[in-house]
């Protein structure tokens, strides 16, 4: 089973470490996107988002027996229409296969509906990315302000979003 442990705003140094990892060994990001995501105006920015009310950015580790397998950042609109917008999500290599994504989105999307998310969202760029937000149930939705691709997931009961 799966379990979430929220990491609050005065415990974010420790992730930064795990995070700017994620970002250059599965993203490969470049030496610019390292410096902007290692600096203050992103962290700045970030740790705002985690204090605000409503609509406050989660950090989140994904746990499994104990042991962190995994992290996420995602914010849910409760002042407008419930999209949960999906920031980063993750499985840390060594913990990756036998549907341990597939968990850990189970676990997140009980986390966030139980907070009031009626719907996700999330930029993708990377195919694989894109197969496995597909065996999630998340389809295509076009392209967001900067051309980055979009997929959304909508509940059954929620088509008119």
């Amino acid at each position: 089973m799966i379990t979430i442990e929220e990491i609050p705003a005065e415990r974010i140094n420790e992730f930064w470490t795990i995070h700017i990892k994620y970002l250059v060994e599965d993203l490969s990001i470049d030496e610019e996107d390292q410096a902007y995501f290692s600096g203050e105006a992103y962290r700045g920015h970030i740790h705002k988002l985690m204090l605000r009310d409503p609509d406050k950015l989660h950090m989140i580790y994904f746990r499994r027996e104990g042991v962190r397998i995994g992290a996420a950042q995602y914010c849910t609109y409760q002042s407008e229409d419930g999209k949960c917008f999906i920031l980063d999500f993750w499985v840390f290599p060594e913990y990756r296969g036998n549907g341990t994504g597939h968990a850990c989105f189970q676990a997140l999307s009980a986390y966030a509906e139980a907070d009031g998310a009626v719907y996700y969202a999330l930029n993708c760029s990377k195919e694989n990315s894109r197969r496995f937000w597909l065996s999630n149930g998340f389809a295509d939705d076009g392209t967001d302000e900067y051309g980055e691709k979009l997929m959304v997931k909508r509940h059954a009961e929620s088509h008119s979003l």
